[in-house]
């Protein structure tokens, strides 16, 4: 990514925005800061909130990690990365920001879960990366719900003032995301066989880092 890049983010960005980016300059180190925000449960309805507003609101979910985590990349001059992760049409797909270091490859991840986390950069390809989650994204009956991996997803197509410190929700940008190429996790035939979880592998699933306000359970 061009130095002109982070140079037009960092002028777009308010002082006190600038010493936050400044301290999140490695992917251990954002990781932590987003561990520490309260996860975004939408009390009010769904959110897309860019990295400005989740900074103001300090709270987050998945896709808003996952954005902080890319501005944070493009600010200290990496290319802002995503990866998504599509699941069956009833769950909730997963988000993460990739990140590499000596050719390998990693990912930033905010969740309330025990399962879908941070990636350290120990994968060749990003699919090796992204069927690291196959086996974790499972459902209450113990179905296992991945289905397919978008292509890392650049967001220095987009001006920083698009998605850095927009204040409308980034509709738009879930449904750009959500449209581009993606690859199935494995052919239709093989999906079909797919061994369900174990009755303590679906008990993961009751691990909260965040105590959920009221009867749902979604993997943001």
């Amino acid at each position: 990514m061009s130095r002109s890049y982070a140079n037009t983010l960092m002028a777009a960005l308010s002082p006190a925005e600038r010493k936050i980016f400044a301290k999140l300059s490695t992917a251990e180190k954002i990781q932590d800061y987003l561990d520490r925000l309260p996860i975004n449960f939408e009390m009010q309805g769904e959110t897309y909130m860019s990295p400005r507003r989740l900074l103001r609101e300090r709270t987050a979910h998945c896709f808003e990690g996952a954005l902080l985590a890319a501005a944070a990349f493009a600010y200290h001059g990496h290319r802002p990365l995503l990866l998504d992760l599509q699941t069956r049409p009833e769950e909730e797909d997963h988000v993460v920001a990739l990140f590499r270091e000596h050719g390998l490859w990693g990912a930033i991840s905010k969740t309330n879960h025990g399962i879908l986390r941070y990636r350290d950069p120990i994968y060749r390809s990003v699919r090796e990366l992204a069927m690291s989650y196959a086996h974790e994204y499972i459902m209450d009956d113990g179905r296992k719900s991945l289905r397919a991996f978008s292509s890392p997803f650049d967001l220095s197509r987009f001006a920083p003032e698009r998605w850095v410190t927009a204040e409308e929700d980034l509709e738009w940008l879930v449904e750009t995301l959500d449209s581009s190429r993606h690859f199935p996790i494995a052919p239709k035939k093989v999906i079909r066989r797919l061994r369900r979880a174990s009755k303590t592998e679906i008990r993961t699933l009751d691990i909260e880092e965040w105590k959920t306000p009221h009867a749902f359970r979604r993997y943001a």
